[in-house]
């Protein structure tokens, strides 16, 4: 199979691997008070330090979660209502329109139940978000504003440093989902000056179920869900050992060969971009065209006529895994609102395709693609009857 879906999840690594079954072979609960709970509290400990130093952030802010969805949603409805909770004049809830689902779903939630007064903010058609729109959206009726470090369908890095200036400005917490950003970007959440950020394992080549809010102590947030209070009065559940060792030992080893990886898959990145436009004249890849604001590995086009549902049903035959970056809900394919919200139709934004490539992409997964990219938007745009 030629694996061109990264972004989506990445490959576990054998020391992730290994990691988790190490960790898995203790026996105890981490908060028993016994021999075999203290081994289990170690392995956990171990792990969060390691995981916050690789995020540059102190140990006591990292707070373990199911993942990446579970965390944007801890840090939207839990921060929201424990600003509310301190001001209730504070209802202004800032995103911006191209955030992942996991963010703007929670944020649309609060907003209809009438939690929340919610501002989404625009993008320019490379999925830059509109400062200026922000700057007015800030005043002290705002509870918090999340960007996404960088985009997970196009790429796009936000100027996070600009936005957390805006913010601070006014006495507003930023979160930030980090999640497509920490493999390929230098990222510190204590550098970056975040409230709170969202990371997740399977993105860096460790366990699906996995991931982590890091919040900044003192922070008001909310528990979504009550329990043994196990982490900060905030995150409660037993807390999972060994995913923590495996999302630690990746979260290592990714770190470590960022800069390599980021320069080897820019380079593949440039020949796939040529390919495409040669093979697929009518494609137009999106995203800035400067390597510094985008990620190296994501190339997300939009094919006029090709519905991504076709495409990706064709390239799946030819053995190739592809997404089409937008929201897939039982299988069926929607309009991303990434595409819509950079300035495409409703229906060009069903034709999208994203390629997105990770550490185990070679030249040869490049020839596959390219080879039966030409035949699959062909066939989609005949059967859609576009010509």
């Amino acid at each position: 199979m030629t694996y061109l879906d990264h972004a989506a999840t990445t490959p576990l690594r054998a020391s992730a691997r290994e990691a988790w079954l190490a960790a898995a072979a203790e026996l105890g609960n981490p908060s028993s008070l016994h021999a075999a709970g203290r081994r289990a509290r170690a392995i956990v400990e171990d792990a969060r330090e390691r995981i916050a130093a690789a995020l540059g952030a102190d140990a006591p802010e990292v707070i373990l979660t199911s993942g990446g969805t579970e965390a944007d949603n801890l840090a939207v409805k839990g921060l929201h209502w424990g600003r509310c909770a301190e001001d209730p004049a504070r209802r202004r809830l800032v995103v911006s329109a191209v955030e992942h689902h996991a963010v703007i779903d929670a944020a649309r939630w609060l907003h209809a139940r009438g939690d929340a007064d919610l501002v989404e903010i625009a993008v320019d058609a490379a999925g830059v978000i509109d400062l200026d729109a922000l700057d007015t959206a800030l005043d002290h009726e705002t509870s918090l504003v999340s960007v996404m470090w960088a985009n997970n369908e196009v790429g796009t890095v936000q100027p996070l440093t600009d936005v957390v200036a805006l913010a601070d400005a006014h006495g507003v917490p930023v979160h930030a989902d980090a999640v497509q950003a920490v493999p390929y970007l230098e990222v510190s959440f204590r550098r970056a000056g975040l409230s709170a950020m969202t990371v997740s394992a399977h993105k860096v080549g460790g366990p699906v179920g996995v991931g982590a809010l890091v919040a900044r102590r003192g922070l008001p947030l909310e528990s979504l869900a009550h329990g043994g209070g196990q982490q900060r009065s905030v995150r409660s559940g037993t807390l999972d050992a060994p995913g923590a060792a495996a999302f630690a030992a990746a979260l290592d080893a990714a770190v470590a060969e960022r800069s390599a990886e980021r320069a080897r898959l820019e380079a593949l990145r440039s020949r796939l971009v040529a390919g495409i436009r040669t093979a697929v004249p009518e494609a137009t890849v999106t995203g800035p065209r400067d390597p510094a604001l985008r990620l190296p590995g994501i190339v997300h086009c939009v094919i006029p006529g090709a519905r991504a549902e076709s495409v990706l049903f064709l390239l799946d035959a030819a053995g190739i895994a592809a997404s089409s970056g937008s929201a897939c809900t039982a299988g069926v394919v929607q309009s991303s609102h990434v595409a819509m919200a950079m300035g495409w139709s409703a229906e060009d934004a069903a034709c999208t395709l994203r390629l997105s490539m990770g550490r185990t992409t070679a030249e040869a997964d490049l020839d596959a693609v390219l080879a039966a990219l030409p035949d699959a938007v062909a066939r989609a745009r005949a059967a859609s009857g576009a010509r």
